[in-house]
């Protein structure tokens, strides 16, 4: 009989990668994949070198195992988007909000060295193409399409429009200033005027 349950001595190993992703999250956002090293990412754990190889074989493995959490999250995010209650206009600025939420800059971040670090490994490559903008802004579409028709929006092509908005979502994202934690997030409604 196989039992379904996962087994105690286990369940430490799941916290304990855990544990490493998180570190490696922090130090690739900081570092990129070229600067990194797997004794960055163990000592940024508080663990040994050779104890983080017995949970992953190489900074590249963890590298591509996060970045496809966050284009899966991200996806997962955008997909759920038409179920959110409200106008066009509130679920694009609950949309927008979560982006901008100070948890999230470390995977754009990382998902920023994914496009631009010649150095990702092929599967990364392979993710990105799978997940590109285009596809994934196109899912809002019907969204700001819905809004244009109630006056909520602009007119214009919505696709054209999506990626200018996002764009600058994502560009204050990625700046290397230092402000007051939710201080993006205050500025939703001018954003939003980008839309308008």
């Amino acid at each position: 009989m196989t039992s379904t349950r996962q087994p105690i001595a286990d369940q430490p190993l799941d916290a304990r990668r855990e544990q490493i992703k998180c570190a490696a999250l922090k130090v690739f956002s900081e570092q990129g994949i070229g600067g990194t090293k797997m004794s960055l990412i163990a000592a940024e754990a508080g663990i040994s070198q050779g104890l983080s190889y017995r949970y992953f074989k190489s900074k590249e493995e963890i590298f591509t195992l996060l970045v496809e959490e966050a284009l899966e999250a991200a996806q997962a995010s955008i997909d759920r988007l038409p179920d959110l209650p409200g106008t066009p206009t509130e679920q694009i600025r609950a949309f927008t909000a979560n982006m901008l939420d100070e948890s999230h800059k470390k995977y754009f971040l990382l998902l920023r060295q994914a496009q631009t670090s010649e150095e990702v490994p092929d599967r990364v490559k392979q993710l990105l193409e799978r997940y590109s903008a285009k596809d994934t802004l196109g899912g809002l579409v019907p969204i700001l399409v819905r809004g244009q028709q109630a006056g909520e929006f602009g007119p214009g092509d919505p696709e054209r429009l999506l990626f200018l908005y996002f764009s600058v979502v994502t560009g204050l994202m990625l700046q290397d200033i230092h402000v007051p934690e939710g201080y993006w997030l205050q500025e939703i409604d001018r954003l939003m005027k980008l839309l308008g």
